[in-house]
């Protein structure tokens, strides 16, 4: 049975097939069971129930990658323990020497993991504007990869994933796209051409701010190999409980997506004619420049706001004043959060870096939930004018 994409939320389409398999499978349990298994019995020598070890694999665990999957249509998906898990991991399949090139504005721990560790282990990495900057000028021999985030966190430049994938294709590279600010109910960039799509499970996909996780999709079967061999032997699978979680989180994904988005625009639209707000960046505005190519390639423009104050003291201001909004770090979840990237998210970020991106002592992000947008007008025009 073909399901509609907010359906598949809620539904694998395998499961649907008929009612005999959703009558019998887990005694007819409507939410998919906790397995809360280190271990399995088998029935005997050289036989198995198709589940050995839960660092292997987990029911829980296997439900909610079929479902990420499906979603991103992939043929596989490994759900790990964060976000930085699931980009660690598949950085894995890189050898020293090996060149990738990444996008400028990252979010922080993307920076630190690329900067700290993975240059320890012999990687080479060139940053770009990938929504400007001619990126085949910098692919050289040793050149395996372009990573990208579109929108970027958090300056929400948009890159054009088709482009990129031509660019990829010529060039013999993957093309790995963070997806987390869009998710796949927005954006699907497998569809698009890219060869690896990476989430942070904490944010829009489990929409509660109550667990982390990570996602590693793929559409082919060799990075699929090597993956899956990498997570049985590194670890960071997604433990049981915190499986369920994402599987509950995901049911209500597309009415969360469609609220913070709706309301996310009508706070853009509200900011850019606030006298203490000197900049207003959200890709659903029509003069955000990345407005054409993500009409292109997704199907709505996101949650995620980023504004800047006149100073860095209205910036701490707000932060201290806001009352329905949440002064937190994270985004995606029902509930709306302020963030003041300069000493959360990117903190660790060299600061001539960050400074090249766009941050500034000024700049704060807001993660807009699913509260009634006027109440989250109010709240920030009681904090602007404070």
């Amino acid at each position: 049975m073909t399901l509609s994409l907010d359906s598949q939320c809620l539904h694998l389409e395998e499961d649907t097939e008929s009612s005999c398999n959703r009558d019998l499978k887990n005694y007819g349990a409507v939410s998919f069971p906790i397995y809360q298994t280190a271990t399995y019995a088998h029935p005997g020598p050289g036989e198995s129930t198709g589940f050995d070890y839960s660092r292997l694999q987990n029911p829980t665990r296997e439900q909610v990658e079929k479902l990420v999957a499906q979603l991103e249509k992939g043929i596989d998906c490994i759900a790990l323990s964060s976000g930085m898990a699931a980009i660690t991991i598949f950085f894995e399949i890189f050898e020293p020497g090996n060149h990738i090139i990444v996008d400028s504005d990252l979010y922080g721990g993307s920076i630190r993991l690329f900067d700290h560790v993975s240059k320890k282990n012999g990687l080479k990495f060139t940053r770009a504007d990938f929504s400007k900057d001619d990126i085949e000028v910098l692919i050289t021999p040793e050149t395996k990869a372009l990573y990208i985030e579109t929108p970027t966190n958090p300056m929400m430049n948009v890159s054009d994933i088709r482009k990129l994938s031509e660019i990829s294709k010529r060039h013999n590279l993957l093309l790995i796209v963070d997806n987390t600010f869009l998710s796949p109910y927005f954006q699907n960039p497998l569809e698009l051409g890219a060869d690896i799509v990476v989430h942070s499970g904490t944010k829009f996909l489990c929409g509660h701010n109550d667990t982390l996780a990570g996602f590693v999709v793929t559409n082919r079967t060799d990075i699929q190999e090597k993956l899956r061999f990498l997570s049985k032997t590194t670890g960071a699978g997604l433990a049981p409980f915190d499986s369920w979680l994402l599987l509950r989180g995901i049911k209500t994904l597309a009415l969360r997506m469609e609220k913070s988005a709706e309301s996310a625009l009508k706070i853009a639209k509200w900011l850019k004619a606030q006298d203490s707000v000197v900049n207003v960046i959200y890709p659903g505005l029509e003069d955000h420049p990345g407005y054409k190519i993500l009409k292109e390639q997704a199907r709505g423009f996101g949650a995620m706001v980023t504004f800047e104050v006149t100073d860095k003291e209205k910036a701490l201001s707000v932060l201290k004043k806001v009352n329905l909004i949440q002064y937190a770090e994270s985004l995606g979840g029902v509930d709306s959060l302020i963030t003041y990237p300069e000493t959360q998210t990117h903190a660790d970020v060299p600061v001539e870096l960050r400074r090249k991106n766009g941050i500034k002592e000024s700049t704060l992000r807001l993660s807009v939930g699913i509260e009634n947008a006027d109440d989250l007008i109010a709240d920030l025009q009681q904090a602007l004018e404070a």
